[in-house]
């Protein structure tokens, strides 16, 4: 078996590593919440890149065979320096702007994303590849990350704080919403609640997981055949699997609780 090591600066990469588990529930897992830390989102990039670089070296030495950056910011700000550094393949977070603008009717695809993601180098390379006549708007989900920190990702608290940010991109015509933060999937049914029938909303960690898969496979740390879209199933009532190792820079009985909350 493989050691998968994911880390997020708080909660929100357990949105990358559920789906992850679903297609390789076999695996070694190492999951580091960087949440004495979090957000990352307003941090200078130099801070996160000393962050990345500080759980990096963590997970190597509990043998970590891949590291997923299961955080966009992160992914911003220090997955090259990573790459550079380090002798383990990293995998990062992908602007999914591509596959929103293949499916917007309307030709204007919103999106809701930390400022550190919206000013990356790979948000906007993204950006460079959308087919003429596309139309991005843009919003920080500003307080979404402290929601879904703190346990709450419904009800009319969840409500107000989404519609703020969600509204503008609405009313400026988008019909598709890219979710550009690995928290704000936790938020999903108070998106799609506020936006309607007619908006899609896109997450792009099943792509992730179904990328590392790949990459697992072409460096020989996967058998070559293939996995079951729905192979493996966390407990129903949230609990901790016996190859899975939770580790927090802040509060452990945090990260406990929001897996339990989270993954069921």
């Amino acid at each position: 078996m493989a050691t998968i090591g994911i880390f997020d600066s708080g909660a929100g990469g357990l949105s990358v590593f559920r789906e992850i588990f679903r297609i390789l529930p076999g695996e070694n897992y190492i999951y580091w919440s960087d949440n004495a830390f979090c957000p990352y989102g307003d941090k200078p990039r130099e801070f996160i890149v000393d962050r990345a670089r500080t759980i990096t070296d963590f997970m190597l030495e509990n043998g970590a065979d891949i590291i997923v950056v299961a955080c966009n910011t992160a992914t911003a700000a220090a997955i090259n320096v990573l790459r550079a550094e380090y002798p383990v393949k990293f995998i990062g977070m992908e602007p999914a702007v591509k596959p929103a603008a293949a499916i917007t009717r309307t030709g204007v695809v919103g999106v809701l994303a930390t400022a550190g993601t919206l000013a990356g180098q790979k948000y906007h390379l993204a950006l460079s590849r959308l087919a003429p006549g596309v139309k991005v708007v843009e919003h920080v989900g500003r307080g979404f990350v402290e929601l879904v920190e703190s346990g709450v990702t419904s009800g009319p608290q969840a409500e107000a704080v989404v519609s703020a940010s969600l509204q503008p991109l609405l009313d400026a015509g988008a019909d598709v919403i890219v979710l550009g933060c690995t928290h704000y999937p936790f938020l999903s049914d108070v998106i799609k609640k506020i936006a309607g029938p007619g908006v899609a909303v896109i997450d792009p960690a099943p792509a992730v997981a179904r990328h590392l898969a790949e990459v697992m496979r072409e460096d020989g740390l996967l058998p070559s055949c293939g996995t079951s879209p729905d192979a493996g199933r966390l407990s129903s009532c949230g609990e901790l699997p016996a190859n899975v190792r939770l580790f927090s820079s802040g509060s452990p009985e945090t990260l406990q609780k929001l897996f339990k909350s989270l993954t069921e």
